[in-house]
């Protein structure tokens, strides 16, 4: 018998899924065939996902920190002393720190949120994936929206500005496919490294860091052809400095700063500059640069100048927040209580440089922290010089080992959730399928026993009810009994957003940006671009320690003068100004020479963690953090 679930893992895809739990106690795993964006296949991160349940390494008792060594506790004395601890520091709520990830997708774990805001610790903001690319699109439409993903269907062409279709988000890659093999051609910008090679038509190599001045050429172009139509510019704000801006630069010296040549330029005009529909991808390492948000802001007009914004097989494709067709009232917390905020992308000097009160109880959940944000070793002092640390887990991470008690949690099949997207429009039911270890327990159920023991206490409401109250939402209409049978439902979106350029700024225009700042040189002595990229078998550190590589691997352009000037037969090292990791190299043909290519997510005590050597930089829209900014070497 098959179970219909879901993916709750931190992917765009949301997938709906057939489990069969078979003899052994082990699973086998597909997509649903009836769900309309799963349709019938997921990727392999989701059929390897048995092996993370089933691990010898996978935590299943509570661990109370004894010196070097750990102690099996039960879970009775570890919630008392997690009340203990709380309550000695409850009356100064902001010496307690709540880092929340998203390693654990759902609408059960806002329940944290509800916990530490009614606690009233200090919080985090920013983001350390998406979040300039959010605050672009925001800044220019309004609000967050884009067309119906399956609207790809109807585009004469793509515009794949930066996303590895090979590693990310499969049914977006298949999307594309299905148009190209029904004649929409597709053209990639790209610095290389992925594997869009057999999705493309066309690929436009790009130096790292200079798409907003591509977009920006390709809008003079329109300018200086007569392209923009005029109902077009009169829903917009900020016109003539928008148009001083794309000015400033011959189209030589924009084609020259991108590293492309001016033919290349045309090719990309010729697309936008067809009166057939262009639909554009965007890939979120574009943001994660410094500039991140003003290369999505320029790409963003370039869609609406060339007529593609609120018209079916055009769109900007950034992403959609998964959690916006839910009421999540009941998690917002008390109303008017002061909490301090300390930005995701540098925690660690915040946690260091934190005063009246100090930090002095950190809690984590759903983010192994440590190993996932810049400048990780400043993370990692920060929890040394920190009185006490939590850590809900399942595996030793990076963050985990730096815990005082680490309490394991129940993972993807073994728990009941309600799960969003964002990438489509549709909500899933995440069905249990199987029993959790004897020892694991739901985040849900960890806080709600927890805020029983305090003084006063913390009282959540029953999971249940969050999940009834989740779904009272305009954009859904449907209650908990109906989900269950269903499986999934598609909420009340449109599917072409903005039709007539109505925006949802209060003046109903779309905003342009009104400044743009030259990419920075990189610093003498660290001529690299370090672009740490997704992997195709893992998401994020999601891997297990048998799973690692001997020893981390970069990638270099064989025409790059590091890789010239590299002895392969001795010990390699990338540095950066903060430390350097011994790594092995090797050639990839098609990759820009002044990149570095690093697959992220490895962990520091396996002999990886890039994060060690990556500083931590704000983007200049959101408070991201501003990875592929940072410059490397490669030394012997």
């Amino acid at each position: 018998m098959e179970i219909v679930t879901a993916c709750t893992l931190d992917c765009p895809d949301a997938c709906s899924l057939l489990v069969k739990v078979l003899a052994e106690g082990t699973i086998r795993v597909k997509g649903n065939p009836d769900h309309p964006i799963t349709a019938g296949f997921t990727c392999r991160k989701i059929r390897r996902f048995g092996q993370r349940l089933t691990s010898g390494h996978r935590i299943i008792t509570p661990l109370l920190r004894q010196g070097r060594d750990w102690k099996s506790i039960g879970w009775d004395e570890a919630l008392e002393l997690c009340a203990e601890k709380i309550q000695q520091n409850r009356f100064e709520p902001e010496s307690i720190l709540h880092v929340r990830g998203e390693g654990d997708k759902g609408v059960l774990s806002q329940a944290s949120k509800l916990f530490f805001a009614e606690l009233g610790s200090s919080q985090m903001a920013g983001c350390l994936c998406d979040i300039a690319g959010i605050a672009a699109c925001i800044a220019a439409f309004g609000s967050l929206e884009t067309n119906d993903v399956l609207d790809l269907a109807n585009a004469s062409a793509i515009v794949n500005w930066g996303k590895d279709l090979s590693r990310s988000s499969n049914h977006v890659a298949a999307l594309v496919r299905k148009a190209r093999g029904g004649g929409a051609k597709v053209l990639t910008i790209s610095p290389g490294g992925d594997g869009n090679l057999s999705f493309s038509d066309r690929i436009i190599r790009i130096r790292p860091g200079t798409d907003r001045f591509l977009a920006i050429a390709v809008i003079q172009l329109l300018l200086q052809r007569g392209k923009i139509d005029k109902h077009i510019l009169e829903r917009t704000k900020n016109w003539e400095r928008f148009q001083q801006l794309v000015t400033m630069w011959p189209l030589s010296v924009l084609a020259q700063t991108c590293d492309v040549s001016e033919s290349e330029v045309e090719r990309l005009f010729d697309l936008y500059a067809r009166s057939e529909p262009v639909a554009t991808l965007m890939g979120w390492g574009l943001q994660r640069y410094k500039y991140g948000g003003e290369t999505v802001r320029f790409i963003n007009g370039l869609a609406l100048l060339s007529r593609n914004i609120g018209r079916s097989g055009g769109g900007c494709y950034f992403n959609i927040l998964s959690m916006r067709d839910f009421d999540l009232s009941w998690a917002a917390g008390s109303a008017g209580l002061k909490r301090r905020t300390l930005l995701e992308p540098t925690v660690g000097k915040n946690i260091l440089e934190a005063k009246d009160p100090l930090i002095r109880l950190i809690w984590v959940n759903g983010f192994n922290l440590v190993n996932q944000a810049p400048d990780s070793g400043t993370i990692a002092r920060a929890f040394q010089a920190t009185d006490f640390k939590v850590v809900v887990d399942a595996f030793m991470t990076d963050t985990a080992a730096r815990a005082d008690l680490i309490l394991p949690c129940q993972l993807m099949f073994e728990k009941e959730d309600i799960v969003g997207s964002f990438l489509h429009n549709y909500v899933n039911y995440v069905r249990p399928v199987l029993a959790p270890p004897k020892g694991a327990r739901s985040d849900f159920w960890i806080l709600s026993e927890l805020g029983k023991r305090l003084d006063p206490p913390i009282l959540l409401p029953a999971a249940e009810d969050c999940m009834k109250a989740s779904l009272d939402s305009p954009y859904l209409g449907i209650s908990l009994e109906e989900l269950r049978q269903l499986g999934f439902v598609r909420a009340k979106r449109p599917v072409i957003p903005y039709a007539d350029l109505e925006f949802d700024h209060p003046d109903g225009k779309y905003h342009l940006p009104t400044e743009i700042h030259e990419e920075p040189p990189p610093p003498a002595g660290f001529p690299l671009r370090l672009l740490t990229l997704v992997r195709r078998n893992f998401l994020h550190s999601q891997i297990l320690p048998e799973e690692h590589d001997q020893m981390p691997q970069v990638w270099l352009s064989a025409k790059s003068d590091a890789f010239i000037r590299l002895d392969l037969e001795r010990d390699v090292y990338m540095a950066s100004p903060l430390g350097r990791l011994k790594v092995r190299v090797k050639y990839l043909q098609g990759l820009h020479p002044e990149a570095v290519i690093y697959r992220r997510g490895d962990w520091m005590r396996m002999g990886g963690g890039a994060n060690q050597i990556i500083a931590a930089e704000l983007t200049d829209m959101g408070d991201g953090a501003a990875y592929y900014s940072q410059y490397v070497r490669l030394e012997n």
